[in-house]
């Protein structure tokens, strides 16, 4: 049966890793040497990241063990927290608002490949949270989403589409069935 896809052709049209071969690498070599682990305070995380062309406002708090792709586009407003393990993959910007929490092991994915395409080429968008939200621990926002002001994201909740202002979204619950 022949392939669904021809991975060989992919070209990754359209996706700019938005800075230079040299800021690239002293990136991933700061942030994997230094930045990720638990003996870095969190305000020279944030000053290195905004030496990398991050947006960081005031009093925010970014975690050990953060994994951001690309500083360069990462806007976080002020007094905001990103809590340890969580994963930023930013092929596009992401946009988190003053005010709010992005707790453990939060996974925010702009990539994406289209399924459509033959050689399965991006299809990424950027991910923006509100004011005042709480992304609760372990959940997944993918490209593309909007997260509302005020809006509360369930732990392990899977979010693919907007989700309102005030709008609280959980996980489904798996429900044990009684013995017969």
């Amino acid at each position: 049966m022949a392939a669904r896809f021809d991975l060989a052709g992919f070209t990754g049209a359209g996706y700019s890793r938005g800075g230079s071969v040299i800021k690239q690498v002293a990136w991933l070599t700061v942030s994997g040497v230094f930045l990720n682990h638990w003996w870095c305070p969190p305000s020279v995380r944030a000053s290195v990241l905004r030496a990398f062309g991050a947006t960081i406002g005031p009093g925010v708090l970014i975690r050990h063990r953060v994994r951001i792709h690309w500083p360069w586009k990462l806007t976080v407003g002020a007094h905001s927290w990103v809590g340890e393990g969580t994963w930023i993959l930013n092929l596009e910007p992401v946009t988190i608002g003053a005010n709010t929490c992005i707790s453990q092991d939060v996974f925010l994915c702009t990539g994406s490949h289209d399924h459509r395409s033959a050689t399965f080429e991006f299809d990424n968008a950027p991910i923006r949270i509100g004011d005042g939200a709480w992304v609760a621990t372990r959940a997944t926002i993918l490209r593309g989403v909007t997260i509302g002001d005020n809006a509360t994201v369930g732990a392990t909740a899977l979010v693919f589409k907007d989700v309102a202002d005030g709008e609280i979204v959980l996980a489904p619950v798996a429900t044990r069935k009684s013995p017969s």
